[in-house]
Parts: structure tokens; C-alpha cells; sequence
């Protein structure tokens, strides 16, 4: 995977691509990440890569050019077919598991970094491919949720980490919170890890797992829990966790 970020701070991913998954990435071989200054792509004396709005208001609006010009220049060198060239905006898809995951099949992805208060709607309309926020909240720029996304995504390319079967069962990956994780010590200041955990009963874990996954679920995220997807197993569990809870 090819990933290339545009952005007028390239020195904030300095240390993000030095440590944890996304260095291991790197280390493989397996991705191939390029950070790009906006201003390099910028034809005039002070290198001014915004502007003010039209029609008046408050703060200023990056320009539609050097957007444009770089992902241009970058898609030029591109061996892996058009690139899907995402913007990170509030205004964008929620970024989730299931779209990470598509992402991770990707063979080349253009990451726009916007700043102030915003990009030129050109970009927007006629430019970006995918238009993703990763939540409705404001960051003083684009490179924060750019770095969410790229850790999110370089972690699901096969080969980045070990087991696939231990990313199955992460949170949201099924639409479900994760249950509950314990390690040593087996009591900690009064508080003991659950007894079923250290019983040797491999099924009964399995269900203990899977009854704490979807207790917490319906506690904290209702929302995420859709029992078409549910095998009839879970359903069963389902129906007496909310059995009891309706006593």
C-alpha cells in the first residue's frame, strides 16, 4: 500500500511514523507512506496557500490550486492505478471498522490535510474521491484525523500484525464492544479477575465472552447492536440478558 499525505505541517508525522504499528509497516516494506508540504506546490512569492473568503465572514480558505497540482503530481507517479484521494472534513462519511477495512484494500491512498476554515468547495466537489470525518467534533486541523485514519488503516494490511484472528475480535469489527480483558495480577487491590477466566473451560469462556461483549454493548452502544448480523447463538443470549433486565 501507497500512502501519501498532503499537508502544511508535515513535521507533526515525524514521530508517528517512527514508533508502534505503523513503524512496523514501514519496517516490512509492506507500506510505503510520503508526507508532502502544500506550500511546495505554491507559485507565488510568500507562498500563500489561503486566501479570504468570498462573500465575506470570518478566518481564511485554503486554495483550490496547490490541492490540486499536488495530488496531480503525486497520481502521476502512481503504479497502482487511480489513487482515492480522501479529505478530512466534518462534513464527511463516518469514519468506521467497516470503512477502514475497505480503505486497508487499497493499493494507494492521497490523504488532504485542510486547515483554517477549510478548503475551497472546489476541492470538495471535484477533487476528492472520499470525503470522511472521524467525528462530530472540531480539531484545529486535518492532520490529527489524518494520523486516526492512517494508524486505523496501515493496521488492518495484512502481514502488519500477527494474528488475523485477534483483530476479529476487536471492538466494532462485528459491530459489537469487546468483552472485558484481564491479566496479572490475579487480585489486585481488593479487586479479583473474574473466576471463569482462570477455570481452564474453554466454552465456558467462549460464552462468558460473548454474553460480557454483548452486555456492554447494550449498555454503552445500543446503537451497534443489529440482530440480523447476530448468529442465533448471540440472539439467545441477547433475549436473556434483556430478560432480566426488564425484571
Amino acid at each position: 500500500m501507497k500512502i501519501d499525505i498532503i499537508t502544511i505541517f508535515p513535521q507533526m508525522f515525524e514521530s508517528t511514523l517512527k514508533e508502534g504499528v505503523i513503524k512496523i509497516a514501514l519496517e516490512k516494506k509492506l507500506v510505503d507512506v510520503k508526507l508532502h508540504n502544500l506550500r511546495d506546490y505554491v507559485h507565488n512569492k510568500h507562498s500563500q496557500i489561503d486566501d479570504a473568503p468570498y462573500g465575506g465572514g470570518f478566518g481564511m480558505v485554503m486554495k483550490p490550486g496547490p490541492f490540486f497540482e499536488a495530488v496531480e503530481s503525486i497520481s502521476k507517479n502512481s503504479i497502482s492505478g487511480k489513487p482515492r484521494v480522501i479529505l478530512l472534513t466534518p462534513q464527511g462519511k463516518p469514519f468506521n471498522q467497516r470503512l477502514a477495512e475497505e480503505l486497508s484494500r487499497e493499493k494507494h491512498l492521497i490523504v488532504l490535510c485542510g486547515r483554517y476554515e477549510g478548503i475551497d468547495e472546489r476541492v470538495h466537489e471535484n477533487l476528492a474521491t472520499d470525503e470522511i470525518s472521524i467525528g462530530d467534533y472540531i480539531l484545529s486541523g486535518g492532520e490529527y484525523a489524518a494520523m486516526a485514519l492512517v494508524d486505523s488503516v496501515i493496521r488492518l494490511v495484512p502481514g502488519v500484525l500477527g494474528k488475523r484472528e485477534s483483530l476479529a475480535e476487536e471492538t466494532f469489527t462485528r459491530g459489537l464492544l469487546e468483552y472485558p480483558q484481564y491479566t496479572r495480577p490475579r487480585e489486585w487491590q481488593g479487586w479479583a479477575v473474574p473466576e471463569i477466566l482462570i477455570s481452564g473451560h474453554h466454552e465456558a469462556i467462549r460464552k462468558w465472552r460473548i454474553r460480557k461483549s454483548l452486555e456492554k454493548t447494550l449498555a454503552r452502544r445500543p446503537d451497534l447492536i443489529y440482530e440480523d448480523s447476530l448468529t442465533e447463538e448471540e440472539k439467545e443470549i441477547l433475549k436473556e440478558i434483556k430478560g432480566l433486565i426488564s425484571k
